[in-house]
């Protein structure tokens, strides 16, 4: 992997730091409704002003996404998208200009079919910065966190207001960024949030010299402010996706396809802290 590569997120934060500002971090399913329509709305996202994309590899058992996401995997899946097919997409859409640092979100199945070597070898040449694996606990991912240092891979954790001791443990062999889960349950819209969560993420900052962003349930411009006060960066995810539900007909016509887009990028720009 490139230096350039390598080091994209660590640079995205520490001039985001400099700049006084937080890291706008949306989700996008990969594959929905289509890959070519994934490469023009990642665009759309990086003009909107984000700063680092999480790629959603879709899949058919989630064990953290909610609803809407879940429909956006089944809606990528009958497409025939794979683990591979994200990665791809991340090249393309940094052979057509994006500067974005790339971060997949996949669950261990689909690494483990495709095997730790190869999975690895992809990662370094598909210009991946980082990786979330919800599904694998600290206890049982000494593996990947050797790999992932090895390929220059930032492997990120997920840390829940329910991990309390464990905290500590989970962000010890962290890179990149540590993820604040700010509710319990899985991904979606809420109009609340976990009681707690400022302390809860404070207890976080406090075991850690790695920013820390949160996610889980952010889904308007007011809640992202909310959070940037006290994060390096806000991940948006279902609200996105569900953006993306509402406008597949337009999408769809080639008649209205930019206006679908401009309504994506709209709304993305709106969430900006």
């Amino acid at each position: 992997m490139t230096t350039d590569t390598t080091n994209r997120m660590d640079l995205t934060f520490r001039q985001l730091k400099e700049a006084g500002r937080t890291a706008l971090i949306p989700f996008l399913t990969v594959g929905d409704p289509d890959l070519e329509t994934t490469l023009d709305i990642i665009a759309e996202l990086e003009a909107a002003g984000a700063d680092i994309l999480e790629l959603g590899v879709p899949y058919s058992d989630p064990l953290a996404d909610g609803p809407v996401i879940q429909r956006a995997s089944a809606r990528a899946l009958r497409g025939s998208i794979n683990l591979r097919t994200c990665m791809e997409t991340a090249l393309k859409a940094r052979h057509a200009g994006s500067e974005l640092p790339f971060i997949l979100f996949t669950y261990y199945n689909p690494v483990m079919q495709m095997g730790l070597d190869t999975f690895f070898a992809e990662l370094e040449t598909h210009e991946i910065s980082g990786l979330i694996i919800p599904d694998l606990p600290v206890e049982e991912s000494g593996e990947m966190r050797l790999r992932s240092r090895e390929a220059g891979v930032n492997l990120i954790p997920l840390v829940a207001p329910t991990s309390s001791e464990r905290i500590a443990k989970i962000v010890s062999g962290a890179s990149g960024f540590v993820y604040c889960v700010s509710s319990l349950g899985v991904t979606g819209e809420r109009s609340s949030f976990h009681t707690g969560v400022d302390d809860f993420i404070e207890s976080v900052r406090r075991a850690t010299d790695l920013p820390v962003a949160v996610g889980f349930g952010i889904s308007t411009g007011e809640q992202v402010a909310r959070f940037a006060r006290i994060c390096d960066g806000v991940v948006v995810g279902s609200a996105i996706v569900r953006k993306v539900e509402d406008v597949i007909p337009l999408l769809d016509n080639p008649d209205t396809r930019s206006q679908g887009l401009l309504q994506i990028r709209e709304f993305v720009a709106q969430l900006r802290p």
